[in-house]
């Protein structure tokens, strides 16, 4: 027989040494020429240790971390109705192991490296059982998730569930390290193929296979590290270097340390004349189905997310060699195509270049998604998937239909997933002239609730997109008429009257007209009344005034936690002014900044501070003190202030990595307020601790709500917000009734051991951050006589927008509201 010349040349090629296998690659490549076109030589040796493939050794990484996972099986159920030949059914599967080297192949692990063991011999033991009817999916759902151990073997099972006589279930469960959903599909194609022969005592002649799955392994290795892994490598590395995005979608609960794999699926339909309009779009556009899904889903998780660089995981079979079409083994190959996007870009838009980067990315399919991932050194997370979080899979060809075999009719058998291996997975799916899709979904992450809205929102992005591609991605519709109704009407109509004659200054002068000697304020065992609290307010407000304070100017304060922060807070707006918190404890340089991008007119500080703080050349600044200003009159200023003017400003975090300020107006503040009156009622029995540093919104309230209606305000000395066991103390001796908490120091406060003896405790109001459910539970555990309140809500927004009463309902996720 004659030798094929160009298999000898690569037979040679990758047994060089790796320096000459480079240099002839780059002689190949300075011709033009592509070694991809050369077949596929096999050069094993008896006795040497058989590499695994790169996808192969991203599999044996994951099983390690969770062996009892069934995230990675490969399963495959058939329903066989009529007499069943079971000597017929395992001669076909002992020609398969014997034809296919994947299906008797075991790994090993030893000092040197991970390597693959071709056994001479394999066995398939038929595992046969009888089962009901009734449970015959909950026992197909077992078989599939059954571990396997992939250093013992088989890495193939086969189960025969017997219904009846004449109706049998066959499952087929492999794992992926040795295979992949073509495989699956060769797999059962040849098995009929041997069972229609053997069951009428025929021999099967199935053509030769020209090399085996350890082969492409060897190969692949060669070609890659000759050169080809660079070539392919600097066109991924150019579109996808830099920060790694992690998707973070509305989930119904927090991302996990580590994932589970737990997962569920939804089917979805989509009706006919939505897909008649999807096949007219491909058409108008160019670009095929396959694009056009691809496109809409990225869309989708813009519109979901408001991230503008999306970043997908696609499979591709990876099966562009003719030597590789009827092998079974792990192929597949995972590519990530990046969609770039903005609110302004339309479909359109996104259709072109999500064809660009799809053509591009096949142009450069070769490079293992394994490769990528050491390459680019995303940082790793247990949490989530490296590189993308989702999936998207479409199949252009439909499912197999029912088979006939003498005496038998095979249908494949659906069975409910219960794995997930990404946050979240489209799989789309053309028939004739339909198409299905199916979304499967950490169950870690989303309840199925909101799984079924997603599924609705994007079928609605697909309608709003056929209508009209060339609308801008911002303005494509998700919600349908009920929902818009519900969130922008019912949900919306939050409008109360409220009392305006009077702000928020004014209403704490109301109080003090009516209960002049009653307590307002407590700091280190020092109280004032509220007629105290005024007249020392009121003094400096007219010093204010006559340094030029009125409506809209800002007044800079940098003090520490004390009386005389509360006193120049209710100055300033008693002043007309609106204040501008400076924490003493930031960082020079932030403070430098939030002075000169305020422009405030004037600074109040402690005479301990004022020469630590980075005071601009020529601005005034006023020292604090009980005995301060006792020149000014007490009498209210009665400044006449518009609901328009500010009150206080905020410098936030920012997102261009500089604070930003965020301004509130009296109006705003009144109302916010109000509404806290309303729903969580103070009266002159409560007492509000207020520990919240001032440069935070929640400080807002925590200030000026107890003393517009009559309770009492206490000040936690400066740090003892940080202390559990202080703030114990604290609530205990001066019978603090209402608090707030940022949930991590919720947290912490919940494993303060005396915690439990906070009986006069009646409010505890957490924002912030996520509330977890362990959190809540805690204290309804230790605090039962305590109401516990989680809000949300932007500092632009006066403080809060949203607000849930916590209740014992055994919710995975603590609301924030609607």
């Amino acid at each position: 027989m004659l030798s094929n010349p160009n298999i000898d040349l690569v037979s040679r090629f990758l047994r060089l040494p790796l320096e000459q296998r480079q240099q002839f690659y780059q002689r190949l490549q300075s011709r033009g020429m592509s070694f991809a076109q050369l077949p596929i030589a096999s050069i094993r040796e008896d006795g040497r240790k058989l590499p695994l493939s790169y996808a192969q050794e991203r599999q044996w990484f994951l099983w390690q971390l969770d062996p009892d996972s069934d995230a990675y099986h490969v399963p495959g159920a058939l329903r066989l109705s009529g007499q069943l030949d079971k000597a017929a059914l395992q001669r076909s599967f002992d020609t398969l192991v014997a034809r296919h080297e994947s299906l008797r192949t075991r790994l090993h692990l030893d000092a040197e490296a991970r390597t693959q063991e071709v056994l001479a011999h394999g066995v398939v033991e038929i595992a046969e059982s009888a089962v009901d009817e009734a449970q015959l999916k909950a026992r197909v759902e077992a078989e599939i998730a059954r571990p396997f151990d992939l250093q013992q073997g088989p890495l193939l099972r086969v189960s025969l569930l017997a219904v009846s006589e004449e109706e049998h279930v066959l499952v087929l469960v492999q794992h992926h390290i040795v295979s992949d959903g073509w495989s699956m599909g060769v797999m059962v194609q040849e098995l009929m193929q041997l069972y229609a022969a053997y069951s009428q005592g025929q021999d099967c002649a199935l053509a030769p296979l020209p090399i085996q799955y350890a082969d492409y392994a060897l190969w692949q290795r060669g070609w890659m590290e000759a050169g080809e892994k660079a070539r392919q490598l600097a066109y991924w590395r150019e579109l996808l270097s830099g920060t790694q995005p992690v998707l973070e979608l509305p989930f119904d609960q927090p991302r996990p340390a580590q994932q589970s794999f737990r997962g569920a699926r939804l089917d979805i339909a989509l009706e006919p004349s939505l897909v008649a309009g999807l096949k007219a779009l491909a058409q108008g556009e160019g670009v095929t189905m396959f694009m056009l899904l691809l496109a809409s889903f990225q869309a989708f998780l813009y519109r979901y997310s408001g991230q503008q660089d999306i970043r997908i995981g696609v499979p591709i079979a990876n099966r562009n060699r003719v030597e590789t079409e009827s092998l079974i083994g792990f192929f597949v190959n995972t590519q990530v195509l990046k969609a770039d996007l903005d609110g302004h870009m339309s479909f359109a838009q996104l259709l072109q270049q999500t064809k660009r980067r799809a053509l591009e990315a096949q142009a450069h399919q070769d490079l293992p998604f394994e490769q990528l991932v050491e390459a680019l050194q995303p940082e790793r997370s247990l949490s989530h998937n490296p590189l993308f979080q989702v999936m998207f899979n479409h199949q252009a060809n439909s499912p197999a239909a029912a088979q006939q075999l003498p005496g038998l009719r095979v249908a494949n058998l659906e069975w409910d997933s219960h794995s997930a291996q990404f946050d979240l997975s489209l799989d789309t799916q053309e028939s004739g002239d339909a198409i299905w899709a199916s979304l499967t979904y950490a169950t870690d992450l989303f309840g199925a609730a909101t799984v079924a809205r997603m599924a609705e929102h994007w079928l609605s992005l697909l309608r709003a997109a056929v209508a009209n591609p060339a609308s801008p991605l911002h303005d494509l519709a998700t919600l349908n008429a009920a929902e818009r109704e519900q969130i922008l009407a019912q949900w919306n109509a939050t409008a109360r009257d409220y009392p305006q004659g009077q702000w928020v200054h004014q209403l704490i002068e109301a109080q003090v007209q009516a209960q002049p000697d009653a307590p307002a304020l407590r700091f280190n065992e020092v109280s004032l009344s509220y007629s105290e609290l005024n007249r020392r307010a009121n003094r400096l407000a007219h010093r204010l005034i006559e340094a030029g304070v009125g409506p809209d100017v800002l007044v800079g304060l940098a003090v520490e936690r004390s009386i005389d922060m509360v006193v120049g807070l209710l100055a300033v707006l008693k002043a007309g002014g609106a204040y501008v918190p400076l924490d003493p404890e930031y960082p020079r340089e932030r403070l430098v900044y939030m002075l000169d991008d305020s422009g405030v007119k004037l600074l109040l500080t402690q005479a301990h501070l004022r020469e630590q703080l980075p005071i601009p050349q020529g601005l005034e600044t006023l020292v604090l003190g009980e005995s301060a200003f006792e020149g000014y009159s007490d009498a209210n200023p009665g400044i006449a202030l518009d609901g328009e003017n500010l009150a206080y400003v905020i410098y936030t975090s920012g997102s261009t990595g500089q604070p930003k300020g965020a301004g509130n107006r009296h109006s705003a503040l009144l109302n916010r307020l109000h509404w806290m009156q309303e729903a969580y009622a103070l009266d002159a029995s409560d007492a509000v601790l207020q520990k919240t540093p001032f440069s935070f919104d929640v400080s807002v309230w925590e200030f000026f709500w107890p003393l517009m209606t009559g309770s009492r305000l206490v000040v936690a000395a400066p740090g003892d917000h940080r202390d559990p066991s202080k703030l114990v103390r604290l609530i205990n001796a001066e019978q603090v009734t209402t608090l707030h908490f940022v949930p991590s120091m919720l947290q912490a406060f919940l494993q303060e051991p005396t915690v439990a003896t906070c009986h006069t405790l009646h409010r505890i109001v957490c924002s912030g951050e996520a509330l977890p459910v362990d959190a809540q539970q805690q204290v309804f555990a230790k605090l039962p006589q305590a109401g516990l309140y989680n809000l949300y809500g932007p500092t632009e927004a006066a403080i809060d927008v949203t607000h849930w009463t916590c209740v014992d309902e055994g919710r995975d996720a603590v609301p924030i509201g609607r």
